[in-house]
């Protein structure tokens, strides 16, 4: 009679167990899809904010180009066309931000980065753990307990 009970507690514990860790796999699932889409959302968001910024600034940059360059020519000064050359960096870089590769060469970068440098990610000191966390913890505590 015991052995009965017993294995039926052994197999409802199996369940159990199976069921937490099938709950906890959707759990973490649903925590990357959730991150992933954050991250979508963040990326678009930068995108978005490069295309509006390069409107405002291309019509900056075109009329002080224009400007500039035109007052060169009548004052017979080409002086005055040298803030034309960093303004055009600063819109090419603008351009490629929103509507060219940058990004695309960023995350091949990213990739090689991971891949062949990973040494460069390390944190100081390594990764946290259970107890440097709890170690800190219990100093502050102590710091607001005195």
């Amino acid at each position: 009679m015991g052995s009965f009970f017993s294995r039926s507690m052994d197999q409802n514990l199996k369940k159990q167990q199976e069921f937490m860790l099938l709950n906890s796999q959707l759990q973490l699932e649903r925590q990357i899809l959730m991150q992933n889409q954050m991250r979508e959302k963040q990326m678009a968001m930068q995108i978005a904010w490069s295309r509006e910024f390069l409107k405002y600034y291309g019509t900056f940059f075109s009329l002080a180009a224009l400007g500039l360059t035109s007052g060169a020519i009548r004052g017979k000064k080409p002086a005055l066309f040298i803030p034309v050359v960093p303004l055009g960096f600063v819109f090419a870089y603008q351009y490629d931000m929103g509507y060219g590769t940058l990004i695309r060469r960023m995350k091949g970068s990213a990739e090689d980065i991971i891949e062949n440098e990973n040494h460069l990610l390390e944190l100081p000191q390594g990764l946290p753990s259970f107890e440097s966390i709890e170690k800190a913890r219990k100093a502050q505590r102590k710091f607001f307990v005195d």
